[in-house]
């Protein structure tokens, strides 16, 4: 197993840069499965010559299956939807064997929110987001990047025993099996305040205003804005997942790390 990323040194990772095409050959050489990471935190135009030179360099290094970590199905009409469809498609059309990785929303959103209003929410008894009445159905990174593992360990087996690969032409939703709302939220900052503590829903112009302000770049302001978007449509929460399949034990409880980090916040 060899890691790649930008500030690879050679040694204990490769270099591997997106944005310098010529870095990809060399990285790439030699590997029979590549774990490709999406390549975000940028307008969609640069993720998708990133994307694409990844998948022009492997193909040219002769990377026999890729895995590519995508995005849910329940994010399809998020502005991040994009470029992780595009990209679905553009190595769908690679002669390389091809697995999705579709990862759900990362338990980071509610967990962040719920640690910085920890506490306002003392002092005025309300949680204040702008998730409306809907939920997010979130996993926690480590299931997601377990689940990487063992698909990826599978493929490898496969190869070395000269049969096809199991997870071949596969694309697997990885939603969380938890969904959480703002009054979720709201009564775990209540258990841990020892005070009742309510839910207000914020309307989205009043957090477009709070984004303006905040030093985002524009486009991750429109992304923030699309997920609490989504989320006030109902749109967020899973329809299916394949994760507890794929994972050696139960998936991690997001509700606990929420819990935690409102006390840690609290007592720091």
């Amino acid at each position: 197993m060899v890691g790649g990323t930008r500030a690879g040194d050679g040694v204990s990772a490769r270099r591997i840069d997106f944005d310098d095409p010529a870095s990809l050959a060399d990285g790439f050489r030699g590997a029979h499965v590549l774990v490709f990471v999406s390549a975000g935190y940028a307008e969609d135009d640069v993720v998708l010559a990133r994307h694409g030179a990844v998948a022009d360099a492997a193909e040219a290094a002769g990377v026999r299956h890729v895995v590519y970590t995508s995005l849910a199905a329940s994010g399809d009409l998020m502005t991040i939807a994009l470029p992780h469809r595009w990209t679905e498609s553009r190595l769908a059309a690679a002669p390389f064997d091809v697995t999705i990785l579709r990862n759900g929303l990362y338990g980071e959103v509610p967990v962040g929110l719920a640690a910085t209003a920890a506490a306002s929410a003392g002092q005025s008894g309300v949680f204040a987001a702008p998730f409306g009445a809907g939920k997010v159905s979130v996993v926690a990174k480590e299931d997601l990047a377990d689940v990487a593992v063992r698909v990826a360990a599978d493929i490898h087996r496969d190869l070395a025993a000269g049969r096809p690969s199991r997870h071949a032409g596969r694309t697997y939703e990885l939603e969380g099996v938890e969904a959480i709302g703002g009054q979720d939220i709201a009564d775990v900052l209540g258990e841990v305040l020892g005070r009742p503590v309510g839910y207000r829903p914020v309307p989205l112009s009043a957090m477009r205003e709070l984004l303006a302000g905040s030093g985002l770049e524009p486009y991750q302001v429109t992304h923030t804005l699309s997920l609490f978007s989504n989320l006030n449509a109902g749109f967020l929460q899973a329809r299916r997942t394949d994760l507890p399949a794929l994972l050696p034990a139960a998936p991690r409880p997001i509700r606990g790390r929420i819990t935690r980090a409102v006390q840690e916040t609290l007592a720091g």
